[in-house]
């Protein structure tokens, strides 16, 4: 956006990297893979069948907030529509009133500290519903997991905010695979943490921006208003994920939508003034007429810097309905006519779980070569706007 810069040769110069990584976010990131193995080990070992052992329960209920509650996404998202009870997510204090004995609640703290997760442990205990809590040991849910005999995995390390996501949500997949709304749950996590290898692999700080895929996707987030879209439900969740590391460690703003809705609504900005009015109006359709060659070769030093949409298009061909892929085919001409940028990001892989991780793999690196290249401190020091909101929850 106006206002940013961006060292593109910081990128390229790997010493550079390392010395401004002052929290060491690109290693935390790629450790994605080991993180998913680890949790599903851990979670294993806890215990997570016992969870099976009163048959199949009427709802799953997934409770976490902030930096957590993403993970409540990936299960109802890898689980899916087809799965034989529903799974819903909780963000506040507390339970639903219908909640209770017939339910399973899950509780996901990053922090362990996180008052609305502990308020809904202790009144998931009072109800009487079978109980699993992930959060790091030695913490206020931690405590709570153990009076309530709750099946309880342990995080394994602290890392810095959103940098954690596959230790909290894998451990519920394994609690998922044991209550049978999850088939084959071994084979997909190890899928998924061979993916999230390549993608290390592929986005790693010594591969030059125009073989990496997430420094070529930072570099062209720069300067825009991301619009990211997902085309299923899976898609969604990723684009979740996007705004939420981009805001987390770039301190970077985006707004997030899926075909068919809100992008229904959204599809108006194209024409406001990030969007069609950023250029005065006169942007040229692609595949259409040149404009005025006079205005063409103006001087521009002059001209007012202005942010632009970027629509980030998050594509999942496999599980995509044919009229939403039609849809996206119109929001890219749609973006096209008004002079809007496009990306397309295309998911990779066969189940659910390792198509997701191939954008959410992407989008993690490249928020933190957004924040490297852009001088962003990502620091929660005391000042910091996280910190003076609360914990990572």
């Amino acid at each position: 956006m106006a206002g940013v810069n961006v060292d593109e040769f910081q990128l390229d110069d790997s010493a550079r990297l390392a010395a401004a990584d002052t929290l060491n976010l690109l290693p935390h990131t790629a450790s994605a893979a080991r993180q998913t193995r680890e949790a599903w080990r851990l979670a294993n070992e806890a215990g997570v069948s016992a969870l099976a052992s009163d048959g199949r329960p009427r709802a799953v209920v997934v409770v976490g907030v902030g930096a957590s509650a993403l993970a409540a996404d990936v299960l109802e998202a890898v689980v899916g529509p087809a799965a034989p009870v529903p799974v819903v997510s909780h963000r506040r204090h507390g339970l639903p009133g219908w909640v209770g004995v017939a339910d399973v609640v899950f509780a996901v703290s990053a922090s362990g500290t996180s008052t609305e997760t502990c308020s809904a442990v202790e009144e998931a205990y009072r109800r009487g519903c079978r109980l699993a809590v992930v959060s790091p040991p030695d913490t206020p849910l931690a405590h709570l997991a153990g009076v309530s005999r709750a099946v309880f995995v342990a995080l394994p390390e602290t890392r810095p905010a959103h940098t954690g996501l596959w230790s909290l949500a894998v451990p519920l997949l394994a609690a998922a695979g044991a209550l049978g709304l999850l088939r084959d749950g071994g084979a997909a996590v190890e899928a998924a943490a061979v993916r999230l290898e390549e993608t290390a692999i592929r986005c790693r700080p010594s591969s030059e921006s125009f073989v990496n895929p997430a420094k070529t996707l930072a570099l062209e987030l720069a300067g825009t208003l991301p619009l990211w879209w997902g085309t299923t439900r899976l898609a969604e969740v990723a684009a979740a994920r996007a705004a939420a590391v981009l805001a987390a460690h770039a301190r970077y703003p985006a707004l997030v939508g899926a075909l068919p809705h809100p992008a229904y609504d959204q599809v108006a900005l194209l024409g406001g003034p990030f969007g069609h009015g950023a250029s005065g109006g006169g942007a040229t359709a692609i595949g259409g007429p040149a404009g005025d060659l006079d205005d063409f070769f103006r001087d521009r030093v002059d001209d007012v810097e202005t942010t632009r949409l970027r629509l980030l298009l998050l594509r999942d061909e496999t599980g995509e309905h044919p009229e939403i892929t039609r849809a996206a085919a119109r929001a890219v001409a749609i973006a096209g006519e008004y002079g809007v940028g496009v990306t397309e990001l295309a998911m990779t892989g066969t189940g659910p779980l390792e198509r997701l991780v191939s954008l959410i793999g992407l989008v993690d690196f490249a928020a933190v070569y957004l924040a490297l290249a852009s001088g962003v401190d990502s620091d929660s020091g005391a000042g910091s706007p996280l910190r003076r909101l609360g914990p990572i929850r």
